[in-house]
């Protein structure tokens, strides 16, 4: 089973400033050539064409009565709407679907059309084609500025920088456009170019890109005072395991004795992601559970040969959510490590995508998920054993009270 993914911010990714890892006053930060992410959903795939059809039909209306229906408002529509020459008819049909999905009533529950499912399995696979830079955009402004250029990256290359102002984008102006557009213009097939024309020092400088695979940078980490180390992890996408394990190694290198990872902020992503990760900390045991409608369960375990024997905090948020609350709640009920921060976002449950077999899919809550320890969580989120909000100094705007609470718990353990 590879599950999960949920409510996306998507926070900046430099790794060497404190203010980076958790702003105030963006909008949305977000991978240039990746997709913003604005739901809850999977990144399992399952084909089901071989399922037997359903029946839509209920006990008062039968499926030739929908069809009837249909066929009815169809008419309606031709004879009397005013805008007929406008009416794409494809996406009547899309929205018959995305409808039909949508009245289950479940939030997590949705289907994805061509177009919309290849950019999900793109964003959950961590890799994209674009130029491999990230940007973020002031609310109540049209300014859209560079924070972060991945090394070796096309962006590096084409010499774009860090706190470069764009305002245009082969050759038409960003303003007035929402980011995900933006981020849309600059996305594309791999090998071809894209002109960025932005403004640096206050002057106007034009770079053109070659589009190539990037790999999202999900994990950023550094050394704090004491000896302490520091990951923070955004999203589990499929990239986040070596990145994360890469970083764990880095640190102990150089004599790490106690940890803080940040999960803030992280809306979850692949569940053999997490679960993987977690067989980097955790000791013998169940890691997660999960239960299906017809009661079946299914657990995953770690062998506990990479136990960490280590001070550790876990920092999160109420936007940290699924994957990070498996995460967050397995660390809770071994004990192996305190948790730090605000109560969790509260999703309990697993998707599955559904590959229906035309290029489209259906993402579907399938199972509810358990802590080791037997916990649901679902509406209600793993407590911190360490509560402390966040709180803003516009005197200070690098001072982070949450990781300040994290490092004092992990110190006082060393």
């Amino acid at each position: 089973m590879n599950q999960e993914q949920l409510n996306r911010r998507e926070p900046g990714t430099d790794s060497g400033k404190k203010k980076s890892r958790f702003g105030v006053g963006v909008l949305v930060g977000i991978v240039i050539g990746a997709v913003l992410f604005i739901g809850i959903w999977g990144v399992g795939r399952m084909t089901v064409s071989v399922l037997r059809r359903g029946n839509f039909g209920t006990e008062s209306t039968s499926k030739s009565d929908v069809e009837h229906k249909l066929d009815r408002l169809n008419a309606l529509i031709e004879k009397y709407y005013l805008y007929e020459d406008e009416i794409d008819k494809d996406a009547l049909v899309e929205g018959i679907y995305s409808g039909y999905a949508g009245a289950l009533g479940d939030p997590y529950t949705e289907y994805y059309d061509e177009q919309e499912t290849k950019e999900l399995f793109e964003s959950t696979n961590g890799e994209f084609s674009g130029i491999g830079a990230s940007m973020s955009k002031l609310q109540g402004t049209d300014e859209i500025t560079i924070i972060n250029v991945y090394k070796d990256s096309p962006a590096e290359k084409a010499g774009l920088k860090a706190g470069d102002i764009l305002y245009k984008v082969d050759g038409k102006e960003t303003a007035g456009y929402e980011l995900d557009t933006v981020v849309s213009w600059i996305k594309g097939e791999k090998g071809t170019s894209v002109v960025l024309s932005v403004l640096r020092d206050e002057k106007e400088v034009e770079v053109t890109a070659v589009r190539d695979t990037i790999e999202v940078q999900t994990v950023v980490y550094e050394m704090e005072e004491d000896q302490i180390g520091y990951i923070a992890v955004s999203e589990f996408d499929s990239v986040t395991y070596h990145q994360f394990e890469a970083a764990l190694e880095d640190l102990e290198a150089q004599g790490m004795k106690g940890l803080v990872i940040d999960l803030r902020n992280n809306p979850g992503g692949n569940f053999e992601t997490v679960t993987d990760m977690l067989k980097l900390l955790l000791p013998e045991g169940v890691i997660v559970s999960t239960k299906d409608k017809n009661g079946n369960v299914e657990e995953v375990t770690c062998d506990g040969t990479n136990e960490f024997d280590k001070p550790l905090a876990v920092l999160v948020n109420q936007y940290s959510a699924s994957a990070s609350e498996i995460f967050s709640g397995a660390v809770q009920d071994y004990g192996v490590g305190k948790i730090v921060g605000m109560t969790t976002y509260g999703k309990g449950v697993v998707q599955q995508l559904m590959d229906l077999g035309d290029g489209t899919c259906l993402k579907m809550t399938i199972a509810e998920y358990y802590t080791p320890n037997g916990r649901s969580i679902n509406g209600k989120g793993v407590e911190p054993d360490v509560e402390v909000e966040y709180e803003y100094d516009e005197n200070n705007p690098e001072a982070d009270s949450q990781l300040e609470k994290a490092l004092e718990v992990v110190k006082d353990q060393m």
